[in-house]
C-alpha cells in the first residue's frame, strides 16, 4: 500500500473506471476529477483514454485547463491514447490541448479499419519498477503517434518499425496505448513512482 499516495484519474469522459480499478490493484487510493477543486490533495493525475476532443472541450467547460496547467507545475500527470494528445503542444487541428508536453501527436494514426492492434514493446524504462526486463503488451485502439519530441522529452518506446508510442518529460507521461486494459500493471507502478 502505498501510503499517503492518491492519484486522480480525469473523469470527464472515456475509460476511467478501468485506470481507477488498475490504481486499487496496486494498493494506491485512486479518486474521481470532474471538476477543479476535486485536484486537490493529489499527488498525480491520469488523463485517460476516450476522445480527445471531447475531453478538451469539457474540460474547457468545467473550467479544468487553468488548474491542469497549475497543477502540472508540481505534480505528475499521464496521459494514455486521448491523454496524450490532450497533453501535447500540437495535434495538427484546431482543439483545446493542455500544451504541457513537448510532442507533436498525430491522431488516429492507424487509420479507423485497422483501428486497433496488439504489439509488445521493449520498455527499458520499466526495469525501474521491475527488474525483469520483459515486453510490455501494449494494446492500441485507435491510437494516435508521438510524432516527434522535443526539448528534455524522453522516448520510452517504439514500435518495431521506429515510430514513437511513449515518451516522459520530467513527471509528465504519455503512451499512445491503454496500459488499464491489461493485468501489466508496469506503467501505473512507474507512474506513481514518478507522483512521488
Amino acid at each position: 500500500m502505498h501510503l499517503n499516495m492518491k492519484i486522480g484519474v480525469l473523469a470527464l469522459q472515456g475509460d476511467f473506471a478501468e485506470h481507477l480499478a488498475a490504481l486499487e490493484r496496486i494498493g494506491v487510493q485512486a479518486s474521481t476529477v470532474r471538476l477543479p477543486e476535486q485536484l486537490e490533495g493529489l499527488q498525480g493525475l491520469i488523463i485517460p483514454g476516450g476522445e480527445s476532443t471531447t475531453i478538451g472541450k469539457l474540460a474547457t467547460a468545467y473550467g479544468l485547463m487553468e488548474p491542469l496547467r497549475r497543477f502540472a507545475e508540481r505534480h505528475a500527470i499521464w496521459g494514455t491514447c486521448a491523454g496524450a494528445i490532450f497533453l501535447s503542444k500540437d495535434a495538427h487541428r484546431r482543439q483545446p490541448l493542455l500544451g504541457l508536453m513537448d510532442i507533436i501527436v498525430e491522431r488516429n494514426a492507424f487509420g479507423r479499419q485497422v483501428s486497433s492492434f496488439e504489439t509488445d514493446l521493449d520498455v527499458p524504462a520499466l526495469c525501474k519498477v521491475d527488474p525483469q526486463d520483459r515486453p510490455f503488451h501494449a494494446v492500441f485502439i485507435r491510437a494516435p503517434l508521438i510524432e516527434s519530441v522535443s526539448g528534455t522529452t524522453q522516448v520510452l518506446a517504439r514500435l518495431p518499425d521506429g515510430r514513437i508510442v511513449a515518451a516522459q518529460q520530467g513527471r509528465l507521461l504519455a503512451t499512445s496505448f491503454h496500459p488499464e486494459l491489461t493485468q501489466d500493471d508496469r506503467f501505473h507502478r512507474l507512474f506513481v513512482e514518478m507522483a512521488k
